[in-house]
C-alpha cells in the first residue's frame, strides 16, 4: 500500500470516472487503474463498484476512501513540519476568493505579497462559497478569503478585516435627503441585488428591518456586477448597497451619490478560511498578515456591525 495508491483511489472516488481521475492526477488511465488494482487485491477487497456508471463507491470502499483522506493529509503534513522547521515559505498554494471581493482586494495586495515571498506559486480560483466549503474539503484549496462567519465544523476562520457597506442613492430617490441611513431606513423592494448566491446579496437582505416583498419588482435581474448595479440605480431603477472598498475607485460624480450609515455602521466580515487540518499553515499566516497590514489603512472604521451571510433575519 502506498500513498500515491491512496491518493489514487481519493480521485477515483470524487470523480467517478476513472479516466477523469487519472487526467486530474497527471497520469495515464492504465496508469491510474492498475495502481488501483493492485490496491485492492492486496486489501483482498472491491473499493469500487465498477458495474455502474458513473462508478461508485462501495461500503466497504466509503470507509477505506474515508481514512485514506486521513493519511494523505497527514503525510503532507510531514512535509509541512519539515519546512516550518526550516522557515520555509513556498511551493505551490491555491486560494479562492469570492467574486464580491476578488476584484478589489486582489490588486491590493497580490503584487506585494509575490513580492515578499517570491517562493510561493499562487494559484488563484474566483468561486462563490458553496464552492469554497466544498473545494476546502476536497482539498482542491488550500485556503480561501470569503464573508464570514460561517460556523462550519472543519473550518478555521481568520478574521482579516471588516468592511462596512455604504448606500448608494441616485437622485429623486426617496432616501436622497437623508444625511445618514439606518437599517430601518431601508426596504429591500427598491434595493438592487446581486443575484442569488452571492453572500453580500443574503448579507443586504438580513439588513433590511422592513418586510421582504421580494416578487414585487417589474424585473428580474441576475447579475454578478456591482457596475451593473450602480448603472440601474443612475437609471432611477433603485438604490444599492455597496462593500466599502468598492466606493474606492468611483469617480467623483458618482460619489456625490454615496450616503454612509450612522455609527456603528453595518458590515461583513471577511475572513481567511482554512482547513482545521492546517496544512501550508506557513503560507495561510504569511498571507493573512500581508492583506491584514495592506487592508488596515484603506478601511479606518473601527467600531462595526456585522451582518452574517448565513443567518437570515
Amino acid at each position: 500500500m502506498t500513498i500515491t495508491q491512496l491518493q489514487y483511489v481519493l480521485a477515483v472516488a470524487e470523480y467517478q470516472n476513472f479516466t477523469l481521475a487519472a487526467e486530474k492526477s497527471f497520469v495515464t488511465q492504465p496508469t491510474l487503474s492498475m495502481q488501483v488494482q493492485k490496491l485492492e487485491d492486496e486489501l483482498d477487497i472491491l473499493i469500487f463498484d465498477r458495474s455502474k456508471k458513473p462508478i461508485s463507491v462501495t461500503d466497504v470502499g466509503k470507509k477505506i476512501v474515508a481514512q485514506a483522506k486521513n493519511i494523505v493529509n497527514e503525510a503532507a503534513r510531514i512535509k509541512d513540519i519539515v519546512d516550518q522547521e526550516k522557515g520555509y515559505i513556498g511551493g505551490d498554494f491555491t486560494l479562492g476568493i469570492i467574486p464580491t471581493i476578488m476584484p478589489t482586494l486582489l490588486p491590493m495586495f497580490l503584487k506585494t505579497f509575490i513580492n515578499k515571498y517570491p517562493r510561493v506559486n499562487l494559484i488563484i480560483k474566483e468561486q462563490n462559497t458553496e464552492d469554497l466549503i466544498q473545494n476546502i474539503q476536497d482539498g482542491h484549496l488550500d485556503a480561501a478569503i470569503a464573508a464570514t462567519p460561517l460556523e462550519i465544523e472543519f473550518i478555521k476562520e481568520r478574521p482579516l478585516y471588516y468592511e462596512p457597506f455604504v448606500g448608494y442613492v441616485p437622485q429623486d430617490h426617496r432616501l436622497r435627503g437623508v444625511s445618514e441611513l439606518t437599517p430601518e431606513d431601508l426596504n429591500v423592494s427598491d434595493i438592487l441585488l446581486l443575484q442569488d448566491g452571492h453572500c453580500f446579496r443574503e448579507g443586504v437582505l438580513n439588513l433590511c428591518k422592513s418586510p421582504k416583498k421580494l416578487g414585487e419588482e417589474h424585473f428580474s435581474l441576475q447579475s454578478g456586477s456591482f457596475e451593473t448595479l450602480i448603472n440601474l440605480s443612475n437609471e432611477g431603477l433603485g438604490m444599492t448597497l455597496l462593500p466599502f472598498l468598492n466606493t474606492l475607485e468611483l469617480d467623483e460624480k458618482h460619489k456625490g451619490n454615496l450616503k454612509y450609515f450612522k455609527e456603528p455602521p453595518p458590515a461583513r466580515e471577511v475572513s481567511l478560511i482554512f482547513h482545521k487540518s492546517e496544512l501550508k499553515i506557513q503560507i495561510t499566516e504569511a498571507l493573512r498578515d500581508v492583506i491584514a497590514s495592506v487592508v488596515r489603512g484603506a478601511i479606518a472604521f473601527q467600531d462595526v456591525k456585522i451582518i452574517s451571510p448565513m443567518n437570515h433575519a
